[in-house]
């Protein structure tokens, strides 16, 4: 039923674009300290963590394992601290959001990572949203200026706020209408879709329509209802979404799968999927 899209060529059956369906590599977000072993724990074919404090300014050190990450057979994806703000109008936020973002893009290339995911931030009121879908374009613009990032940068969807950039697909549409042209990546994130208001069924079809790509999904199970803005993540079958759902997403959308689940249950929610995109 499922085939992929551009360089995963993919849209479903029927919708005019055939897509061809690739065998996800599953892995899991772990610590940042020995993501080797952690990997072997979690019997993960991909790894997921931060470079630095994820709530800190710091700019990320070389890691300790690099040689050993740009060697393995791993798919490496990096995330980028939760308090980059890039759509943000305070000049204290945004600016050094910015600088952030490049440090953090530099040290993810070093390791040979896929790439690497941000979330879409904030602005205050209505009357900034244009202001803060500018100040996206200008991050990216900037960078082409300078010759790019270096590795794919993945824009993942979040779960709360009334004026996110990317957590009401209508806002996510506008935010691609400014930074399109650029080739940003997208990372679907299924606890973050549920929480923030976005119907699972037809979701990959919905976010390929606006941004043609889904680089990454996070496997996610959510502890809170519908809607709620909660961005909290469960293990597969103890939250709200229906495991085979989350697997129907990840099947569909043909991209790598982190799991992003408490870690003691994260080796079951992977064979979970194995077994079920097998």
């Amino acid at each position: 039923m499922w085939a992929r899209y551009p360089s995963q060529p993919a849209v479903r059956a029927g919708s005019g674009v055939a897509r061809v369906v690739a065998m996800a590599v599953i892995g899991a977000h772990v610590d940042s300290t020995d993501p080797l072993s952690a990997a072997e724990t979690a019997d993960a074919g991909a790894v997921q963590f931060f470079l630095a404090d994820p709530q800190g300014w710091k700019a990320p050190l070389e890691h300790p394992q690099a040689e050993q990450l740009r060697a393995s057979e791993l798919a490496v994806y990096i995330h980028a601290p939760y308090v980059l703000n890039l759509a943000s109008l305070n000049n204290r936020i945004r600016i050094p959001s910015r600088k952030l973002l490049g440090q953090h893009a530099a040290a993810a290339g070093a390791i040979g990572a896929k790439g690497l995911i941000v979330h879409g931030g904030h602005v205050t009121t209505d009357d900034e949203v244009d202001k803060g879908l500018d100040n996206w374009r200008k991050t990216f613009a900037r960078a082409a200026e300078d010759g790019g990032f270096g590795l794919p940068i993945l824009i993942e969807n979040t779960a709360g706020g009334n004026h996110a950039m990317a957590r009401r697909f209508d806002r996510l549409a506008q935010l691609w209408d400014v930074i399109g042209e650029f080739g940003p990546g997208f990372c679907l994130d299924t606890c973050h879709a549920h929480a923030g208001g976005e119907e699972l069924a037809d979701i990959v079809d919905r976010v390929l329509a606006i941004t043609g790509r889904i680089d990454l999904v996070h496997a996610n199970d959510s502890r809170d209802a519908f809607d709620s803005g909660a961005d909290r993540h469960a293990t597969f079958g103890s939250g709200q979404i229906d495991p085979s759902v989350i697997a129907d997403v990840c099947r569909a959308a043909g991209s790598d799968v982190i799991v992003e689940t408490p870690v003691e249950g994260q080796p079951a929610d992977i064979a979970f999927l194995r077994t079920a995109l097998s």
